[in-house]
């Protein structure tokens, strides 16, 4: 069993930006994957981001890529989601989550077993 907790989301204007932590316990992030979602009010959950822990290969969202980077810490167990430029399109319920196979990351919110209870990222224009 896996429990996730994710911090720092917030308010932030329109171009900034804001670092989004995933800690795990219960067990390391090992050989899973650890990816990122979010789900604005009135849409479907969708993928923003994910890292495969044991060799640091990312992928990301088109609407994302350039502007939000993936990085992990080994000895806190902990993944950051660096969100920069922000846009007012980008706010959601932003929820980590763990694909417990492992092997590549995938975008499919299916495919991912455990999840933390989302922190909630505001884009003001």
């Amino acid at each position: 069993q896996v429990q996730l907790v994710e911090f720092g989301g917030g308010l932030v204007q329109v171009g900034g930006s804001l670092r989004l932590s995933c800690a795990a316990s219960g067990r390391t992030f090992g050989g899973n994957v650890v990816g990122w979602f979010r789900q604005a009010p009135g849409k479907e959950r969708e993928f923003v981001a994910a890292i495969r822990w044991i060799n640091g290969y990312t992928t990301y969202a088109a609407s994302v890529q350039g502007r939000f980077t993936l990085s992990r810490d080994n000895a806190k167990n902990t993944v950051y989601l660096q969100m920069n430029s922000l846009k007012p399109e980008d706010t959601a319920v932003y929820y980590c989550a763990v694909d417990s196979r492992g092997g590549l990351p995938t975008p499919g919110v299916d495919e991912y077993d455990y999840w933390g209870q989302g922190t909630q990222v505001t884009v003001s224009s």
